[in-house]
Parts: C-alpha cells; sequence; structure tokens
C-alpha cells in the first residue's frame, strides 16, 4: 500500500474531532508531535488497517465539529487509520452530507422531494434563500427526503460545533426553517412521535402499541408494559427454536424485497465460518418512508430488544444499527436506550445471566439512498464507498466484513417480539395466508391524517386512505415510493399484500402511500422522481448510471415540450427503462423506471 499525504495540516479542532474519536496517536506516523519518531515507515501494520471501519464516523467526527472536512483533516484522519487519502477522498465525496469544500458551520437541509414538493417546499427554499442572502452563515440545501413526510414541508438544521447542535422546522414556512437555521436552541422542540401515529394508545396494536404510552426514554416503563418478554421466551426456545417460530409465522421482510425472515436466519445460523454478524438497516431513505422513525422514537428498546434475539439465533455476538444520519431525534433515544440496556445487563457480556454475549455499535449514514441496498450497506460500514456489491456470494456467506451475516430493517425486526410472545400459529392468523401479521403504511400527501398506521395485511388501499381521511380531487396514489408504482382512484380496493399489489400490476415496496389531488402537476412530479435516482445512483454500473440520465433528459423535455415529439421520448424512455431493469447490478437502477412506466401506462401521462 502506498501512501501519499499532502503538505495540508489539521486545525486545533480538527485534531480534537479525530482523537475524541480514536484517542490520541502513538507516533509521529499518526500525527503526534514527537521530532524523535522514526517517519519512514508506518507503525501498526494489520490493527492499524483493521480500523478502517471507523473511516465514516471519523469524517462525521470532522463534519460535525467544523462543518465541512479540509484537505488537513483528512490527511490526518488518513494518518490514524492508514487509509490512503485517494480511497479516503472517494468515500467522503460519496455522502451528500459532507463536504470538501468550506461552507458555513450551519446548514439548512430543506426537503424538495416527493411530498414537500406537494407542500410548496420550492417557495420555502426561494423565501427561505431570501430572507438569509449571502453572508448570513447558513448554507442552504435542497435535499431528498427527510423522513418527515407527515409533516411536510421539512427542513433540518445542523450546526457545527462541540456539541453539534440541530433543529427541526416541519411544517416548515420560511419564518420557521430561518429560526431553525439561525438560532437552533430557540427554536420550537419537535411534537411528540405521536402526531406522526394517527393510531397512538388504540387497542390490539401489536407493532405501534407501545409508542405514545411508554417513555421511550424509561427502560422501566418498557418492561413494565411487556418489554423483554420476548428475549426471555427465545433462551427458553433456544436459537433453532427461534428460528422455527419466525419461519412457522410466515414473516417476510418488510424493506421491499419480502424475503422469508426465518430462511435468511437459518441461513446464517448455519454457516460454519465465523463470527457472525447481526444488521440492522435503519437507513430508510425512500421517499414517503418514515415507519422506521416512528418506531425508534417511540419505542426505542423493543429494537433493541429484537436485535438482540436476532443476533441470538443467527449466532452473532455483534449487531451493527445503520441508522440514516437524518434522524437526530432517533440517535439520540437509540444512544440512550443501548447505554442503559447495558448498564442493566440485557446487552453486553451476559444477556440477561443467560451467558449468551450480544452488544450493538450504533453507526450514522451520511446521506446516500443506495446504502439502503445491504450490500452497499456493508461496504459503508466498512469504510468504503457505498456500492453494492455482485451477487453471489450472499450475504448470509460472505456479508460485513466477510463473515455472514444477517440484514433486516427496523419493522422486520419488531414484528419478531409479537412472534415470540403470541405464538408462530397466532401471528400467522393475522393477515392473509401468504402475506402474515401487521403491517405499517406511511400516508402522506392529499390526507387529512397523514402518518404511519398499523393494519393487518389484506386491508385495501381505500379503507386505509379512508383512516387517513383522502380530500376530494384525487387524482393518483403512489405506492412504494419513487421505487414503486401509481395506481389511479379507481383501483383503490388494491388488497395491501405482497401478491394483491404484485397481480394488480404495482408494488408494496415498504409502506409508502402517497396520495396527490388535481392540484399538484404529474409532469414535474415525475421528473423530480428521475432527478432522485439520477443523484443518488452510485454510479458503478453503466445502465444505472447513464440510464437515469438519460431518463430525466427525456422526461425534462416532455414537462417543457421541448426537442423531440413526445412518442420518440415516451419510447426512448420504454427503451431505456427496460435496459435499466435487465442490466443494473441493484435496485436502484431496476426500479428507477417503474413510477415513471406506470404513470405513463395507467394514468395517461403526456397522452
Amino acid at each position: 500500500m502506498d501512501l501519499h499525504f499532502g503538505d495540508s495540516k489539521p486545525t486545533d479542532d480538527e485534531r480534537a474531532a479525530v482523537d475524541a474519536l480514536l484517542g490520541p496517536p502513538e507516533s509521529s506516523w499518526e500525527g503526534a508531535d514527537r521530532s524523535d519518531q522514526d517517519l519512514r515507515w508506518a507503525r501498526g501494520g494489520r490493527a492499524a488497517r483493521d480500523r478502517r471501519e471507523l473511516l465514516l464516523p471519523g469524517l462525521h467526527a470532522i463534519n460535525d465539529r467544523v462543518g465541512w472536512i479540509s484537505p488537513g483533516a483528512l490527511d490526518y484522519l488518513c494518518r490514524r487509520l492508514t487509509v490512503p487519502p485517494a480511497e479516503a477522498y472517494g468515500v467522503a465525496t460519496f455522502y451528500a452530507m459532507f463536504s470538501l469544500r468550506p461552507r458555513p458551520a450551519t446548514v439548512l437541509h430543506v426537503c424538495t422531494d416527493l411530498a414537500c414538493q406537494a407542500a410548496g417546499a420550492e417557495q420555502v427554499c426561494a423565501q427561505v434563500e431570501s430572507r438569509l442572502g449571502p453572508g448570513s452563515g447558513v448554507h442552504v440545501e435542497r435535499s431528498p427526503c427527510l423522513g418527515l413526510c407527515e409533516r411536510a414541508p421539512a427542513a433540518l438544521a445542523i450546526r457545527a460545533g462541540d456539541p453539534v447542535r440541530t433543529a427541526v422546522a416541519a411544517p416548515a414556512d420560511a419564518a420557521a426553517a430561518v429560526l431553525a437555521a439561525t438560532a437552533p436552541d430557540a427554536a420550537p422542540e419537535e411534537p411528540p412521535v405521536t402526531h406522526a401515529a394517527p393510531q397512538a394508545g388504540q387497542a390490539g396494536l401489536l407493532l405501534l402499541g407501545r409508542v405514545g404510552v411508554v417513555d421511550p426514554e424509561s427502560l422501566d416503563d418498557y418492561r413494565a408494559h411487556g418489554g423483554y418478554t420476548a428475549l426471555r421466551r427465545a433462551f427458553a426456545l433456544g436459537p433453532a427454536g427461534v428460528i422455527r417460530e419466525v419461519a412457522e409465522a410466515g414473516l417476510l421482510g418488510r424493506g421491499g424485497a419480502a424475503f422469508p425472515t426465518g430462511r435468511k436466519w437459518q441461513a446464517t445460523a448455519s454457516q460454519p465460518d465465523r463470527p457472525h454478524y447481526l444488521v440492522c438497516n435503519a437507513d430508510e431513505s425512500e421517499p414517503g418512508t418514515f415507519k422506521d422513525r416512528v418506531l425508534m422514537e417511540g419505542d426505542p428498546y423493543a429494537l433493541i430488544e429484537a436485535m438482540t434475539i436476532a443476533g441470538y439465533a443467527t449466532g452473532a455476538h455483534r449487531g451493527y444499527l445503520y441508522l440514516r444520519g437524518e434522524y437526530p431525534r432517533a440517535l439520540r433515544l437509540l444512544e440512550h436506550a443501548v447505554t442503559q440496556a447495558r448498564a442493566r445487563g440485557l446487552l453486553g457480556d451476559d444477556v440477561l445471566g443467560q451467558g449468551y454475549a450480544f452488544d450493538i455499535e450504533i453507526r450514522r449514514g451520511a446521506g446516500a439512498y443506495i446504502c439502503g441496498e445491504e450490500t452497499a450497506l456493508f461496504n459503508s460500514l466498512e469504510g468504503r464507498r457505498g456500492e453494492p456489491r455482485s451477487k453471489p456470494p450472499f450475504p448470509v456467506e460472505k456479508g460485513l466484513f466477510g463473515k455472514p451475516t444477517a440484514a433486516n430493517n427496523v419493522e422486520t425486526l419488531v414484528n419478531v417480539l409479537p412472534i415470540l410472545t403470541l405464538g408462530a400459529q397466532a401471528y400467522a392468523a393475522i393477515g392473509t395466508g401468504r402475506s402474515t401479521g401487521p403491517k405499517l403504511f406511511c400516508v402522506s400527501g392529499s390526507v387529512e391524517r397523514p402518518g404511519v398506521y398499523e393494519l393487518p395485511f389484506g386491508a385495501t388501499l381505500g379503507e386505509l386512505l379512508e383512516r387517513a381521511g383522502v380530500r376530494e380531487g384525487l387524482r393518483a396514489v403512489l405506492l412504494g415510493g419513487a421505487a414503486g408504482g401509481f395506481v389511479r382512484p379507481d383501483e383503490l380496493d388494491i388488497p395491501l399484500t405482497f401478491e394483491g399489489t404484485r397481480e394488480a400490476g404495482t408494488t408494496l415496496g415498504s409502506g409508502v402511500v402517497m396520495a396527490f389531488d388535481d392540484s399538484v402537476p404529474l409532469p414535474r412530479l415525475l421528473l423530480r422522481i428521475a432527478r432522485f435516482f439520477r443523484e443518488e445512483s452510485c454510479g458503478q454500473c453503466v445502465p444505472c448510471r447513464v440510464g437515469t440520465v438519460r431518463q430525466e433528459e427525456a422526461l425534462r423535455r416532455l414537462a417543457e415540450r421541448t426537442g423531440a415529439g413526445a412518442a420518440d421520448d415516451i419510447a426512448l424512455l420504454r427503451e431505456v427503462g427496460r435496459a435499466m431493469r435487465d442490466a443494473s447490478i441493484c435496485g436502484l437502477g431496476q426500479t428507477a423506471w417503474n413510477a415513471v412506466e406506470s404513470a405513463i401506462d395507467r394514468l395517461g401521462a403526456y397522452a
């Protein structure tokens, strides 16, 4: 490995940020101020290189302290981790939340994605930029979905420092967004998480039952409401018994792929290679998705318990919780929950006195939708660019750090708790034969009561929208988010199951249900979807890297009625869409054409 460092030096703040994470440097090679040390060779060898996984936390540490990552700071971090600066530069530039150019300490992210765009986000952006003006000390950034769709339009202000400070304005007007950016400590507190869960407090809920009922910061309150009953039953059943219950319950993954969870856990547990890892994918970045945020903010100990059960079943002793970087409140609550569980013997070397060791480390993402793909997430955790890997080998064989890994999203894991407390048969009796249990749906857009709803599989789209109070003038419903598809107002009898939506020619995806009335210009909406995929493509494979650009170009011409005729551009879109679907490495490119195709074929867009 050839390491070439520049002449730039870190500032005192940048050095302190890195040292707070990694500890003080031990040699001049690592940046210590010791003139007697020889710089002709690196010290540390494999032990130093094995710390590459700390590259992303190190970049966060610098960005949080200063607001951007200077060449001197990047070089210093690379010395500490024995990472080539060129590779670290590639990682740092991969994530939208980092900047390698000087910028103000305060960044105001204003969401301009689907729900927020329909709620007037562009006007909010223009007014904020007009009020702040140059020299305000605030950098305004148009952002993809912030996961606050029930309170659209939304803005998130991040002020670098020690400690970093954040403030949320949602629903945001110009005055609220400016206040969050210029005086985050004076900005109003976020509303309680129950604001995003209209059913909070209702009896009979299995996933949202504790949201709004228990204090999310109190472990005692969680245990008083049935917490850790499932883990005790897991220890009574043993690892194989837990996997058998999950398999017999028919639990399918809730992240969109709908892979049988029991089969994934069994495949991981049976691998002879050690160690095994568990990864919780909490990087929900699909536009319109915020269900995992509600679970983590309203019932964080449930996720900690569920991860412990999953680790026990799959033979993992370490779990990584990969949380999207735009969720500061969820981060604070989860860090508190992990600390409390560890202090009370519910994490650590001897969980509940059963001789099982398991611990959880929280890692923050930094604004990359592609990291929702599990192998891209593994690369991100390992300190590399978040690019998907080719399969096979599959993660259950060679996942994180090349070891067998079970990866599940938040909703999937939390479903394991009622499976163990109710029993597999009782759980499987909920929903339908092929889509068992309850499902969380993220409803936003043109409805009176947006939020996360829990319904058994099999309820219809119309029943869900009736609960949310759909407004008059409904023009279309987007199922599954940007990677999903549109349905017409006369198709609301579609059953909300994996097989029902598939038979209807659409997808359930991660549970996004976004309603749009006739005031929303459909061509502009489709153009925003295309821009989202173009910006979020990792660029690794040609079909996606080029196809998402060509798709956006054609949709822009259609929206502006310039260039070639509509028929030619629609034909081009179909050709590009088929190429992306057939040849892209991962689901991003494979689904980038779905929503546009459904809008053309089902809604008659551009007819």
